[in-house]
């Protein structure tokens, strides 16, 4: 997100509406999914232009995450919101351990081989149940799994470097 936004993370988007009552579903990146509805104010960029909303309420509704939204109180001021991206402050995220990241701080760094190949740089991560897995960008893609001491030998933030033990060729 850069400049202004760089204390912004997106966390999800309003993907639909719920009922008839300013009702919003959401397509959540929070892990577990209704994570999203515990922040109490959320971002929403409309017109290319980040806009505070309070957060009333939320739940898990079937396998969908619902939210109200103070202001949003009829299904056609809903409607607007379809596909409107989610951002939180980076100020209410939960403090890590040491060693824990937050998957958005991984994108962009770049990865290199404990030999000092450079891979590329993290363009994405992917969740696939086993562990999750790196999508590297550099003269080919290449998928590298997450897995702490076996494949992932360092995370440097500072230096927006990741250290893989990975053969350049795979």
């Amino acid at each position: 997100m850069g400049g202004a936004d760089s204390r912004k993370l997106l966390v999800g988007r309003i993907s639909g509406v719920f009922g008839v009552q300013g009702w919003v579903k959401v397509y959540s990146d929070t892990d577990p999914r209704d994570n999203i509805v515990h922040y109490p104010r959320w971002y929403l960029k409309r017109g290319g232009e980040w806009q505070s909303v309070e957060v009333e309420g939320g739940r898990l509704q079937g396998k969908a995450v619902v939210a109200k939204l103070k202001g949003v109180d009829d299904r056609d001021a809903a409607l607007l919101l379809r596909g409107v991206q989610i951002a939180i402050d980076r100020d209410e995220l939960d403090e890590l351990e040491a060693g824990e990241y937050y998957w958005d701080d991984l994108i962009g760094l770049q990865v290199v081989t404990l030999d000092g190949v450079e891979l590329g740089r993290v363009e994405r991560l992917l969740e696939t149940g086993a562990n999750d897995v790196l999508v590297v960008a550099g003269e080919r893609e290449r998928l590298i799994p997450y897995i702490r001491e076996q494949v992932i030998a360092a995370v440097d933030l500072d230096a927006g470097e990741i250290r893989v033990d990975w053969d350049p060729d795979f």
